[in-house]
């Protein structure tokens, strides 16, 4: 079950490995659809079906290393669960490896996001999400997956862009204007590119990148917990990453929201494909071209 099935032990090894993917079972706050709980091993398992070669970086990133370690499992009640992944999330970045989550529902990026911010100074989030999850509570826990932001913005005072928002509640709209986060809204952006850079001017040097999978619309990833119509295409998403990658310093990543239903092979595959995509773009000036290495070789010749 290592992450893009990769087999060989030299890209695989925990120790050698640039890359530490972190599967996260966990869906104790879930509200509406269920199934994130299972989404991290789904993804997992459809990861194994990737083309391991960039076409957009010509490179291959899992070269670097990439190791999947052990799933971390349900907690209850959700303050030991967050308090729990706060510390495996400390444990796995004093190796110095770069750190990519995949949950579970979206209350799992809180402390995670917490162990990044005490690592790295100047750090701000880029959130991809449908919702604002700025509510301070919701359900009677401070540590829903309707909070999760409320914890970042709110409490740790971390500054973030939050794009491809299209459900707010009134607590939340009340709120925006006291929080430093901008946000830029679904029905301003989608199916527009020109809006890249400017997300990316807001954030800091070094960026935390939380993606939840119901940020693209339901006609890609319909297998989420709580699907909004409206949402943003998938080259509009790959865009904002790669523009982020370039001019910014992304720390950490995680994608929550993968709900598992039997049968949704291609949604979980899109969430395999995004994150591989996404460290593609991360690792870009660290990794080798194929393509034009060949040419190289070839002319020399």
């Amino acid at each position: 079950m290592n992450f893009g099935g990769i087999a060989e032990e030299e890209f695989s090894d925990f120790e050698r490995a640039r890359v530490v993917v972190w599967p996260v079972a966990y869906e104790g706050t879930v509200s509406y659809g269920t199934g994130t709980g299972r989404g991290a091993k789904a993804i997992i398992d459809a990861s194994r079906n990737m083309e391991l070669y960039d076409e957009e970086t010509d490179a291959e990133v899992y070269k670097l290393g990439i190791s999947t370690v052990g799933e971390s499992a349900s907690l209850e009640p959700p303050e030991e669960m967050m308090e729990s992944l706060y510390q495996r999330a400390r444990s796995l970045l004093s190796t110095g490896k770069f750190v990519a989550m995949i949950g579970g529902e979206h209350s799992v990026s809180a402390p995670v996001i917490r162990a990044h911010a005490e690592k790295y100074t100047n750090l701000s989030v880029l959130q991809i999400d449908a919702h604002a999850d700025l509510r301070d509570t919701y359900d009677g826990t401070p540590h829903s997956h309707a909070s999760i932001m409320a914890r970042v913005i709110g409490d740790m005072r971390l500054p973030s862009v939050q794009c491809g928002i299209r459900s707010i509640s009134a607590e939340e709209a009340r709120a925006i204007d006291k929080l430093p986060t901008r946000i830029f809204w679904a029905k301003d952006i989608v199916g527009k590119s020109g809006w890249w850079d400017e997300a990316v001017e807001g954030l800091t040097e070094n960026v935390y990148l939380t993606i939840d999978i119901d940020g693209l619309d339901p006609s890609l990833v319909s297998a989420t917990g709580t699907p909004e119509p409206g949402g943003l295409g998938w080259y509009e998403v790959i865009g904002l990453i790669r523009t982020a990658a370039k001019k910014r310093h992304i720390v950490g990543m995680d994608l929550t929201e993968y709900s598992y239903v039997e049968g949704h092979t291609a949604s979980a595959f899109l969430c395999a494909k995004l994150i591989y995509k996404s460290l593609a773009f991360i690792f870009e000036s660290e990794t080798n071209r194929v393509r034009t290495a060949s040419k190289s070789s070839t002319v020399q010749a």
